[in-house]
């Protein structure tokens, strides 16, 4: 499947009333329909041929895609494909006797060169999909449809279907991911469905099932912490009213810890076992949220007593490593162990809510940095003060050295040579030759 528009995959070599014929004749249905042909009936013709045509999944395996491919190509000759489409669709669904080992492959190239052969605004791809989808179901194929999502929300802007349509796709996508045992892929599908509602559908019976389903899928996921995104739908708030006790155990998973949860318990006996709840995967993720919160609260001393700990999450002290490690592999804490102090270091913390507490905590972090930052800047002033000074004085010190330099060359000297200031001697008189 492209996302863009393939032109014409089939090649095919004759009119539309001839290439009817000979598909006709092949599935056995030549005679009823050669009159249909010459009265130019021809979505009459494809009505015969479309009910006959279960015969083609009986076919040998070598003529198999070829025979598919010509029925394809004349019911998209039709002004109206999609009522034969479905049909085709359907026949695609069910065993091919000739090949049981390669049959469901068979029919997925069948479905993918529907899917190819149609221009990508036409909704008929829309239906075609869905029938993939329900061909992956029933034959195991997810790991095939999946590496095709990524471009799906650009194929429904182009379908322009409608909120139903839209959802009942999303859904069985969903359906099929979960199957196939990708949790994450199929809430993230369920979470796109349980968003189609508007506010005036959410408190129908089919908006609530499909958002308890949403909601039992995110507390059952062993990867699942953050409940945000479910609050902010607005299917989800209208359980508050139609669904009280969905909603105050969805709230205890969001916000609060394991001593909720317990009350909870109590309060709603046998409510876990109503709904099949795993009590046993529900505590142990409230513990691992409790350790998350015990983290989060002790965002200033970064440190928690072992005793803290044994008694939020209600263990013996003799198992806080391994709930430690549990908490750091589900990425909702960093931090070590000292067994020395019997305190558990906190060095991250995932907040489960973020509301006026936090804010006001980070507020006061964010002061206390731009205090401490004051504070280096100040001494970083101070400092480079300091250094000029103490350059300034460095270099008066040398100009007075160089100046008294100066000063000790341009004194007399003593003992000076004849001619030299300081020397009193008459200079000698010029010889002459009376002198000798």
């Amino acid at each position: 499947m492209d996302a863009n528009f393939q032109p014409q995959l089939v090649f095919v070599d004759g009119s539309f009333n001839e290439l009817a014929q000979e598909m006709a004749d092949y599935v056995n249905v030549g005679a009823e329909v050669k009159p249909l042909i010459e009265k130019d009936q021809q979505d009459e013709v494809l009505k015969k041929i479309i009910i006959a045509s279960t015969a083609l999944n009986s076919v040998p395996e070598r003529e198999f895609s070829a025979a598919y491919n010509l029925l394809v190509y004349l019911v998209l000759q039709s002004k109206n494909p999609n009522m034969f489409l479905s049909r085709v669709c359907d026949n695609l669904s069910k065993p091919i006797t000739t090949s049981p080992q390669n049959g469901p492959g068979l029919a997925l190239g069948a479905l993918t060169n529907i899917f190819n052969m149609t221009k990508p605004d036409d909704q008929t791809r829309y239906h075609v999909f869905l029938a993939i989808v329900k061909f992956t179901i029933n034959n195991g194929t997810f790991e095939q449809l999946k590496k095709y999502l990524p471009k799906l929300e650009s194929w429904v802007q182009q379908w322009d279907i409608d909120e139903e349509d839209e959802r009942k796709l999303y859904e069985l996508i969903s359906q099929a991911a979960s199957q196939a045992g990708d949790d994450k892929t199929s809430y993230e599908y369920i979470l796109k469905a349980v968003r189609t509602f508007d506010d005036e559908d959410n408190k129908t019976e089919e908006a609530q099932k499909l958002t308890l389903r949403a909601v039992k899928s995110a507390l059952l996921s062993s990867t699942h912490f953050d409940f945000s995104d479910l609050l902010a739908i607005s299917a989800v708030s209208a359980l508050q009213e139609s669904q009280p006790t969905w909603y105050d155990l969805l709230m205890i998973f969001a916000e609060k810890d394991l001593e909720d949860y317990k009350q909870f318990d109590e309060e709603h006996a046998g409510f876990l076992e109503k709904e099949n709840l795993d009590a046993d995967k529900l505590n142990r993720k409230m513990r691992l949220l409790t350790f998350a919160s015990l983290a989060a609260a002790e965002s200033k001393s970064r440190e928690i007593p072992y005793a803290k700990i044994s008694e939020a999450l209600s263990i013996p002290e003799e198992d806080i490593e391994l709930w430690t490690i549990d908490v750091i592999r589900a990425g909702l804490v960093e931090g070590k162990l000292s067994q020395r102090q019997k305190v558990f270091l906190v060095h991250r913390a995932w907040y489960r809510v973020f509301g006026e507490k936090q804010w006001r905590e980070l507020s006061d972090r964010v002061d206390g940095w731009a205090s401490t930052l004051k504070d280096v800047a100040q001494a970083l002033r101070r400092e480079q003060a300091n250094v000029e000074a103490a350059r300034k004085r460095e270099q008066e010190e040398i100009e007075r050295k160089l100046a008294g330099t100066g000063l000790e060359d341009n004194k007399p000297q003593r003992g000076g040579r004849r001619g030299n200031a300081g020397d009193n001697r008459p200079p000698p008189k010029p010889r002459t030759d009376d002198d000798d």
